[in-house]
């Protein structure tokens, strides 16, 4: 049957938000502490968490923000992640159901808005940053972090490949000169950008998404097969595990 996107995105994440709230990958690292310190010296009165998905955004935002709205189109996601709030005693956590693209609020109601890897996912990148920027307070702050397409096409077409046959509801990453470009027409304003690589341990990342077999095994012949200087780049390991690059940037809703 066919289905639209985001019921795609829906359905392969639904039934895993458990997993995604107890990854390790998501739980921690370097942009998060970043992110950390960045909505330490803000402090914003209301915040908001773009495709919170596991909700370790949201959770971070809780205890530098006085309100945090955690926003996914799964509610399987945000089942999880009110529990999860509950448990850490975070109770200025709400949830919302909605696409990145159609937002449910008024325009400049936030004071802070955030997204990890989340825009990958998204039907429409530019749309939803044009919603990001709408909600956001002139002047205010944003902070994108997501998987970074290499700018080598080489290595681009790699890294899209086996992210589309282990989740069937990636759009695409960005590269950083993409990302800078899109939220300026988006209404953005860089301010800072920094780069990050991290392992994706191949057994892990496959179980997460519970990836069927044979897409599995289509990853590691694409893998076996690539050029040497696709495995130098990407680090590939004789498990399939290998770096992957990470972009945060900060921008000022001008």
């Amino acid at each position: 049957m066919n289905k639209p996107h985001e019921n795609v995105v829906t359905g392969q994440f639904g039934p895993r938000a458990n997993a995604y709230v107890e990854s390790a990958v998501h739980a921690r690292g370097e942009d998060l502490d970043a992110l950390a310190e960045i909505v330490r010296a803000k402090a914003p009165h209301r915040a908001l968490d773009i495709g919170t998905g596991g909700g370790h955004v949201a959770y971070v935002l809780a205890r530098h923000a006085a309100k945090v709205t955690a926003c996914d189109l799964s509610s399987d996601m945000l089942a999880a992640v009110r529990a999860a709030a509950t448990a850490k005693s975070l109770n200025n956590v709400e949830t919302v159901e909605a696409p990145a693209e159609k937002l449910p609020f008024a325009d400049a109601q936030f004071d802070f808005v955030a997204s990890r890897y989340s825009a990958h996912h998204w039907r429409d990148f530019e749309q939803g940053l044009r919603e990001a920027r709408r909600v956001l307070q002139k002047g205010a702050s944003a902070v994108f972090i997501d998987g970074q397409a290499p700018a080598d096409p080489l290595f681009d077409t790699h890294l899209q490949s086996i992210e589309l046959l282990r989740d069937t509801s990636h759009v695409r990453n960005r590269s950083a000169a993409e990302w800078t470009a899109a939220l300026a027409r988006a209404g953005f304003r860089v301010t800072a950008l920094r780069a990050f690589r991290i392992r994706l341990d191949f057994a892990s990342w496959i179980a997460r998404m519970n990836t069927p077999a044979l897409q599995a095994q289509a990853i590691r012949a694409l893998q076996a097969a690539a050029s040497a200087e696709v495995r130098d780049y990407f680090a590939i390991e004789a498990d399939g595990s290998f770096l992957l690059d990470v972009v945060m940037l900060e921008a000022e809703a001008a």
